[in-house]
């Protein structure tokens, strides 16, 4: 059988504040997940979105200790057009989470920005920008 993908997990220092992060992101983590070493959510797209705690990771990896500076994860969620990138960015950021880059028209074509998860990992926001009719 060929691995397919099926868990992006995400290691946390305040689960409570991360669920809290990823629930304004629309991912339905079930009630009572701020409390839990482990947490987990579906996914529409059938893959699942788990969060652990340090102590977590650290019962099971010996030796393992927490990185620094985030790690080098890339999560992505893509917005219903442009202007909901401007909208779920200022959300966010009006929330008190950092906005690491400000939303642009970027040359690939996409409106696109970069806000903080509460442990530092980048989490783009991003929709197709519209072209014009020729």
């Amino acid at each position: 059988m060929t691995p397919q993908l099926d868990v992006i997990g995400i290691v946390v220092t305040d689960m409570a504040a991360a669920v809290s992060f990823y629930r304004r992101l629309g991912i339905d983590f079930p009630v009572g997940s701020e409390q839990e070493a482990h947490a987990e959510a579906a996914l529409p797209n059938g893959l699942r979105l788990a969060l652990d705690t340090e102590a977590v990771i650290a019962s099971f990896h010996p030796g393992w200790t927490p990185p620094q500076r985030a790690g080098r994860v890339g999560i992505a969620f893509r917005c219903a057009d442009p202007a909901d990138v401007d909208t779920v960015y200022a959300d966010l950021v009006n929330a008190g989470y950092h906005g690491e880059l400000k939303p642009w028209d970027a040359f690939w074509g996409q409106r696109y920005a970069v806000v903080n998860d509460p442990d530092g990992n980048g989490i783009d926001l991003y929709a197709a920008l519209q072209t014009a009719a020729k």
